[in-house]
């Protein structure tokens, strides 16, 4: 018998709810969602850029359809997240920490962090929207990497999110040190034919690689120009000692 803990993280793309057919459909999204049905989500570009930056996912709507809850993250009454991030946890994970964290950039980047616990397992997620430019992207891992290096408590930790990284190691996946796994679960972008590995997920060292993916389906492939990846992963139930 496996004594672990085993948990899905996903990430997506929505581009503000808008498909496709250029028509802005958060209950496509939602249902979207519910079809991977992951433990964690991070989202990008789930906030309007201009007037009041409202969510392109009403919060009642994430309530009423869905099992999540979002991280509390926004600093306007109307959004969701941070620069356009934001994290949804099922019930079952208890949210002990939460925040943003700022990067270096010219454009409406950012990335957010949450720390849960699940039972007596405690880890830290962080979502991300890198920039366009390589140079700044590798300047934003590397912000990202001191933030974790400064918390007060070294979690089993995954990042995950859209890195706008086109080539498989090089670039700003430079900056994860020995000890990071990389995955890579597949092409996800442009969704109606993916021929780019633009989001990713990136593991500490503590955590077992059970399976990745990229998730597609008949509403996937039309509900935005990124397909939501995910990946499967495990911890040993008991916490290592410190």
């Amino acid at each position: 018998m496996c004594l672990c803990v085993q948990l899905t993280f996903a990430s997506y793309n929505i581009r503000k709810a808008i498909g496709r057919d250029r028509r802005r459909n958060p209950e496509r999204i939602l249902t979207v969602l519910g079809e991977i049905d992951a433990d964690v989500v991070a989202l990008q570009e789930v906030d309007r850029r201009v007037g009041k930056r409202a969510s392109a996912l009403p919060l009642s709507m994430i309530l009423e359809h869905t099992s999540y809850r979002p991280v509390q993250l926004a600093t306007k009454p109307q959004s969701l997240g941070w620069h356009g991030n934001a994290l949804l946890v099922k019930q079952h994970l208890d949210i002990l920490d939460a925040g943003p964290v700022p990067l270096p950039t010219l454009e409406p980047r950012g990335a957010v962090h949450v720390d849960l616990a699940y039972g007596s397992r405690r880890l830290r997620v962080v979502g991300m929207h890198l920039d366009l430019s390589g140079l700044r992207r590798r300047k934003q891992v590397r912000t990202i990497l001191a933030h974790l290096s400064g918390q007060t408590e070294d979690l089993p930790t995954v990042l995950l999110g859209d890195f706008n990284q086109w080539t498989a190691q090089s670039g700003c996946l430079r900056e994860f040190g020995q000890g990071w796994q990389l995955l890579s679960p597949g092409r996800s972008y442009p969704a109606r034919s993916p021929v780019a590995r633009l989001d990713r997920v990136i593991a500490s060292p503590e955590w077992q690689i059970v399976r990745t993916g990229v998730h597609r389906s008949a509403l996937s492939a039309r509900g935005s120009d990124h397909l939501p990846i995910w990946a499967e992963l495990s911890l040993p139930k008991k916490q290592a000692a410190a």
